[in-house]
């Protein structure tokens, strides 16, 4: 009607409407009268031309420590509900397809570096928002060159939604998946772009000594658990770096390495080199 009203509950329980004529500062509501036997913090409703009737779900109800509430709803909406009871028909246009079939998007792409006996490799993961017979993916990795520009290093197409690229180099890699349909068609790609880099040496090496043994533990300034360590090991120090691989005994790869001998005494000073 054009007219805001209020609802107040008189001293009987009943509700009465009355014209609402000013509001201030949004919180003052001055009525054309006031019911008999209005109680103080009663139930009241307003009624305003500008709002229509919405029904919520209540979903939670939380206490607030100043005394108030909290309330957590989810909107009604009757054509969803219309939906679900009756069913929905879809007269989708099917121009761009063939036979209607649009490859899906790929998304969520992960790529994730793993290092075996010296050997890089990476292994590619994505999903799509649906299921589509006959779709097929293809995978393009290329590497970024000193100049800036980029050189194609693997092609792939596979049915699954992982792959594994294997002996690669060290380098600044993007890969890009796409979805592709029995006839060529292909869908919205996903890149995501990784580094392969030497791992950076020790920042620190605790030396642990024990009965006829010296222990060895290597930590990383950024821990990094897919790193281990070559250690070898000598009696004398190698004045040249380069050789120490020729002049000094190799011990293995691990986390840390326990050097144990009978030889081993105090007083005598011994050289890990860790790479």
């Amino acid at each position: 009607s054009g007219t805001a009203l209020i609802s107040l509950v008189d001293g009987s329980g009943n509700p009465v409407s009355v014209e609402v004529q000013s509001v201030t500062d949004g919180v003052k509501v001055k009525v054309s009268r006031v019911p008999d036997g209005v109680a103080e913090y009663s139930v009241w409703e307003l009624k305003l031309p500008t709002l229509r009737q919405r029904l919520f779900r209540c979903v939670s109800i939380r206490e607030n420590d100043d005394g108030t509430y909290a309330i957590t709803a989810v909107q009604h909406v009757p054509e969803k509900e219309a939906i679900v009871d009756n069913g929905a028909h879809f007269d989708g246009e099917q121009s761009g397809t063939v036979n209607g079939v649009t490859p899906p998007a790929v998304q969520h792409l992960t790529a994730e570096v793993t290092s075996d006996s010296g050997e890089y490799q990476v292994l590619a993961r994505w999903d799509t928002p649906k299921v589509v017979k006959g779709v097929s993916f293809l995978l393009r990795l290329t590497v970024t060159a000193d100049d800036g520009s980029e050189r194609l290093v693997s092609t792939a197409r596979t049915t699954e939604t992982t792959y594994r690229f294997t002996q690669l180099a060290l380098g600044n890699y993007r890969l890009t998946v796409r979805a592709v349909n029995a006839w060529g068609q292909q869908g919205d790609p996903a890149s995501v772009s990784f580094r392969i880099a030497a791992p950076a040496a020790p920042s620190r090496i605790e030396l642990t000594p024990g009965y006829f043994q010296i222990t060895a533990t290597p930590h990383l300034a950024v821990y990094d658990p897919t790193v281990q360590f070559e250690f070898w090991f000598s009696e004398k120090q190698i004045a040249d770096i380069r050789q120490v691989e020729t002049s000094t005994r190799y011990l293995g790869t691990a986390l840390y390495w326990i050097a144990a001998s009978i030889n081993i005494k105090p007083g005598h000073d011994y050289y890990f080199y860790i790479r």
